[in-house]
This record gives structure tokens, C-alpha cells and sequence, in this order.
């Protein structure tokens, strides 16, 4: 996760938005315990992971500014969450995203979902946008004074 950040919004974002992009991002352990997050493995090394949530929390890490909304959704009414996407630069575009975020469609349709939604960054939204997610929202998270662009993005499954 820590190398994505860092290498992959390096086209998007300038150094200090990287840095702050820190706060807004990162590992969600309420996916890991839900069951709910996967990984993708080459030669035995991890390269990247994802998950989706039937909780309400849109996106951010635990260790982040973001608050937790740990309340489960409505699939009749409400988009599953797809969150917690990276994949390791040295493996990027090789369609290792993309297989992490049809397996999450795949398992919220499954449970009911409809429709998914996601917060994507900068350099997420070209994948997100290949797999069929439009954008909803555009705004940015202020670290310390530092913008963060994001963009809230859904998808009918």
C-alpha cells in the first residue's frame, strides 16, 4: 500500500499531496474481518489487494482522519462500498486492479447489491473508469491545509 501511494500518484499529485494523501488512504482491517478483502499473488508475493464493504464508511484507512461508519448498508437501497485497492507499481497495469475489482462486484452482487460506489484518486479513476464507474462527486480532502483531489465514482453492477 505504502508503494502505491507513494509511486503510482506520482503523475497526479505533487509531493506534499502524496504525503497527505497518507491520512485519506490505507489499510481497512474491518474488510479483513469481515472477510470481504482479497489479494492477488504472483510467484507467491503479494501484488496487490482490494475490497469491498457492506458497511457504510466510504473510503480511508484506520489509522486515518477519516471517520468509520461501521453501520451496515441496505442493498435494496444503498451501493456496496469498494475500497482499499492497490496494486504494487512494479505490477501495475497488468490487469491485476481490475481482477481485484470484478471479484468485489462479483461478491456484492451476490449479497444483493446493485450498484457500487467507490472514492477514487487521481490515479485510480482511469481504471475505475475502463471498469464502468462514472463520476458522482468531485472534492477534496483538506490535510492540515493540503488539498487531496478525489472523486466519488458508482457503478450498476
Amino acid at each position: 500500500m505504502d508503494l502505491a501511494i507513494d509511486r503510482l500518484q506520482q503523475d497526479f499529485l505533487s509531493d506534499e499531496q502524496i504525503v497527505a494523501s497518507r491520512q485519506v488512504m490505507g489499510l481497512d482491517r474491518q474488510l479483513v474481518g469481515d472477510g470481504t478483502c482479497f489479494v492477488a499473488e504472483v510467484d507467491g508475493a503479494l501484488v496487490g489487494c482490494g475490497g469491498w464493504s457492506r458497511r457504510a464508511t466510504l473510503y480511508g484507512g484506520d489509522d486515518g482522519m477519516v471517520p468509520r461508519d461501521v453501520r451496515l448498508l441496505d442493498p435494496a437501497t444503498e451501493p456496496a462500498r469498494i475500497r482499499a485497492m492497490y496494486t504494487h507499481p512494479d505490477h501495475a497495469r497488468r490487469g491485476i486492479g481490475s481482477l481485484i475489482l470484478a471479484t468485489c462486484e462479483r461478491a456484492a452482487l451476490a449479497e444483493g447489491f446493485r450498484t457500487a460506489e467507490l472514492m477514487s484518486t487521481a490515479s485510480g479513476q482511469p481504471l475505475y473508469t475502463r471498469c464502468g464507474y462514472l463520476p458522482v462527486e468531485r472534492g477534496d480532502a483538506d490535510v492540515g491545509g493540503v488539498r487531496v483531489p478525489l472523486i466519488r465514482m458508482r457503478k450498476a453492477l
